[in-house]
Protein backbone atom coordinates (compact mmCIF):
# COMPACT_ATOMS: atom_id res chain seq x y z
CA UNK A 1 0.00 0.00 0.00
CA UNK A 2 1.52 3.46 -0.66
CA UNK A 3 1.58 6.33 1.52
CA UNK A 4 0.73 9.40 0.15
CA UNK A 5 0.95 12.68 2.16
CA UNK A 6 -0.89 15.85 1.98
CA UNK A 7 0.44 17.35 -1.27
CA UNK A 8 0.01 14.35 -3.22
CA UNK A 9 -4.14 14.89 -2.49
CA UNK A 10 -6.11 16.19 -4.73
CA UNK A 11 -8.57 19.19 -3.43
CA UNK A 12 -12.12 19.31 -3.69
CA UNK A 13 -14.07 22.15 -5.42
CA UNK A 14 -14.68 24.43 -2.72
CA UNK A 15 -11.39 23.19 -0.89
CA UNK A 16 -9.00 24.94 0.12
CA UNK A 17 -5.81 24.20 -0.81
CA UNK A 18 -3.06 22.69 1.68
CA UNK A 19 -6.43 21.63 3.96
CA UNK A 20 -5.82 18.48 5.02
CA UNK A 21 -4.67 19.10 8.39
CA UNK A 22 -1.63 16.67 8.74
CA UNK A 23 -1.12 16.28 12.70
CA UNK A 24 -4.51 14.84 12.68
CA UNK A 25 -3.88 12.30 9.37
CA UNK A 26 -0.85 11.12 11.76
CA UNK A 27 -3.48 10.43 14.89
CA UNK A 28 -5.84 8.55 12.72
CA UNK A 29 -3.32 6.69 10.73
CA UNK A 30 -1.60 5.53 14.07
CA UNK A 31 -5.21 4.11 15.30
CA UNK A 32 -5.35 1.88 12.31
CA UNK A 33 -4.32 -1.63 13.17
CA UNK A 34 -2.07 -3.30 11.21
CA UNK A 35 -3.39 -5.66 8.10
CA UNK A 36 -3.38 -9.07 10.10
CA UNK A 37 -5.30 -7.85 12.86
CA UNK A 38 -8.04 -5.75 10.53
CA UNK A 39 -8.09 -9.23 8.88
CA UNK A 40 -8.84 -10.61 11.93
CA UNK A 41 -11.44 -8.06 13.08
CA UNK A 42 -13.28 -8.23 9.12
CA UNK A 43 -13.63 -12.66 9.87
CA UNK A 44 -14.86 -11.65 13.23
CA UNK A 45 -17.05 -9.49 11.82
CA UNK A 46 -18.17 -11.62 9.36
CA UNK A 47 -18.99 -14.44 12.29
CA UNK A 48 -20.97 -11.89 14.03
CA UNK A 49 -22.89 -11.17 11.01
CA UNK A 50 -24.96 -13.90 10.46
CA UNK A 51 -28.79 -13.53 12.06
CA UNK A 52 -29.00 -17.20 13.45
CA UNK A 53 -25.40 -16.82 14.78
CA UNK A 54 -26.06 -13.72 17.01
CA UNK A 55 -29.75 -15.70 17.95
CA UNK A 56 -27.39 -18.32 19.81
CA UNK A 57 -25.17 -16.09 20.99
CA UNK A 58 -28.00 -13.80 22.34
CA UNK A 59 -29.60 -17.13 24.33
CA UNK A 60 -26.33 -17.57 25.65
CA UNK A 61 -26.02 -14.41 26.85
CA UNK A 62 -28.42 -15.17 29.03
CA UNK A 63 -25.95 -17.95 30.69
CA UNK A 64 -24.39 -21.44 29.73
CA UNK A 65 -26.55 -23.94 28.08
CA UNK A 66 -26.08 -27.20 25.97
CA UNK A 67 -26.68 -27.84 21.98
CA UNK A 68 -30.32 -29.17 23.18
CA UNK A 69 -31.30 -26.41 25.25
CA UNK A 70 -30.19 -24.06 22.23
CA UNK A 71 -31.97 -25.96 19.91
CA UNK A 72 -35.32 -25.78 22.21
CA UNK A 73 -35.09 -21.92 22.61
CA UNK A 74 -34.03 -21.00 19.12
CA UNK A 75 -37.17 -23.51 17.51
CA UNK A 76 -33.82 -25.10 15.32
CA UNK A 77 -32.45 -28.62 14.70
CA UNK A 78 -29.69 -29.83 17.07
CA UNK A 79 -27.98 -30.60 14.02
CA UNK A 80 -28.39 -26.97 12.94
CA UNK A 81 -27.04 -25.65 16.11
CA UNK A 82 -24.16 -27.60 16.34
CA UNK A 83 -22.87 -26.02 12.78
CA UNK A 84 -23.42 -22.78 13.88
CA UNK A 85 -21.64 -23.38 17.43
CA UNK A 86 -18.66 -24.77 15.49
CA UNK A 87 -18.47 -21.88 13.58
CA UNK A 88 -18.81 -19.45 16.87
CA UNK A 89 -16.09 -21.49 18.57
CA UNK A 90 -13.31 -21.29 15.95
CA UNK A 91 -14.05 -17.34 15.86
CA UNK A 92 -13.76 -17.63 19.79
CA UNK A 93 -17.19 -15.83 20.25
CA UNK A 94 -18.57 -19.06 22.19
CA UNK A 95 -16.54 -21.38 24.57
CA UNK A 96 -16.95 -25.08 25.76
CA UNK A 97 -17.26 -26.58 29.22
CA UNK A 98 -17.68 -30.21 29.44
CA UNK A 99 -20.08 -32.01 32.87
CA UNK A 100 -19.55 -35.87 32.30
CA UNK A 101 -21.11 -36.21 28.56
CA UNK A 102 -22.76 -33.06 28.47
CA UNK A 103 -20.94 -30.51 26.76
CA UNK A 104 -22.19 -26.72 27.77
CA UNK A 105 -21.64 -23.56 25.65
CA UNK A 106 -21.43 -19.83 27.10
CA UNK A 107 -20.15 -16.90 25.88
CA UNK A 108 -16.10 -16.43 25.26
CA UNK A 109 -15.41 -13.69 27.45
CA UNK A 110 -17.44 -9.96 28.61
CA UNK A 111 -16.03 -8.77 25.45
CA UNK A 112 -18.52 -10.18 22.98
CA UNK A 113 -21.19 -9.43 25.69
CA UNK A 114 -20.17 -5.87 25.47
CA UNK A 115 -19.88 -5.97 21.69
CA UNK A 116 -23.30 -7.69 21.75
CA UNK A 117 -24.97 -5.37 23.84
CA UNK A 118 -23.83 -1.97 22.47
CA UNK A 119 -24.53 -2.96 19.01
CA UNK A 120 -28.46 -3.70 20.04
CA UNK A 121 -28.10 -0.84 22.12
CA UNK A 122 -27.13 1.07 18.52
CA UNK A 123 -29.57 -1.25 16.62
CA UNK A 124 -32.46 -0.18 18.97
CA UNK A 125 -31.30 3.47 19.16
CA UNK A 126 -32.44 3.91 15.20
CA UNK A 127 -35.26 2.02 15.19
Amino acid sequence: MKTIDSSDLEHDEGAEPGCVHDECVSRARAKIPNDETLGDLGEFFKTFGDSTRIRIVAALIAGELCVHDIAAVLGMTVSAVSHQLRVLRQAKIVRTRRDGKQIFYSIDDEHVGILFSVALEHVREGA
